[in-house]
């Protein structure tokens, strides 16, 4: 398999170059990544167990599907892409774009765009990609990010407390 390769951006998501997969992680370069929330009818989160075999987080759970955007690719596709590469589901449109994030060292550098859609599965999960995968109510998943955080990703604790916060955001305005 050949050497994955990614645009490097700069701290306007530009793309000013690209770089290696592996050069761009080990030398800190600013880059471009999706996540997906994926909710059932009954308000449930699909997330997946990552990996053994991924150099970031294996065996952390994160996201329903996350994942590099490819040289070239821009956001939408790359969440498309991403869903059928890791739980085996084509998307029938652009999921609804939540929020981006700035690169920062939470994110592995990492400009994000958040995604969230809803499907009821199943899924046929990719073993290179995930190792298992089950729905949480969001309940039990606010339970997990403030008291078993070493069981998660990273990346994924930051993104949900980003949502979290902006979810509350928006209902006070709303309110």
């Amino acid at each position: 398999m050949s050497e994955e390769i990614f645009d490097i951006v700069d701290q306007y998501d530009r793309v000013i170059g690209q770089h290696s997969r592996c050069k761009i992680h080990q030398l800190g370069l600013r880059h471009r990544s999706v996540s997906l929330l994926i909710f059932n009818d009954s308000g449930q989160l699909f997330l997946q167990k990552r990996s053994m075999k991924k150099d970031y987080s294996p065996g952390q759970w994160g996201a329903s599907v996350s994942g590099h955007v490819d040289t070239g690719e821009d956001y939408d596709t790359a969440v498309i892409r991403e869903a059928k590469e890791e739980l085996g589901i084509l998307l029938p449109e652009i999921p609804k774009k939540l929020f981006k994030l700035d690169a920062c060292p939470q994110t592995e550098q990492e400009f994000v765009w958040l995604y969230e859609c809803q499907h009821q599965g199943p899924f046929q999960l990719h073993p290179e990609e995930v190792s298992d995968g089950r729905w949480f109510s969001i309940r039990e998943v606010n339970h997990w990010v403030t008291s078993c955080t070493a069981d998660l990703a990273k990346s994924f604790i930051f993104i949900w407390r980003k949502r979290e916060q902006k979810m509350r955001k928006a209902s006070t305005i709303v309110s």
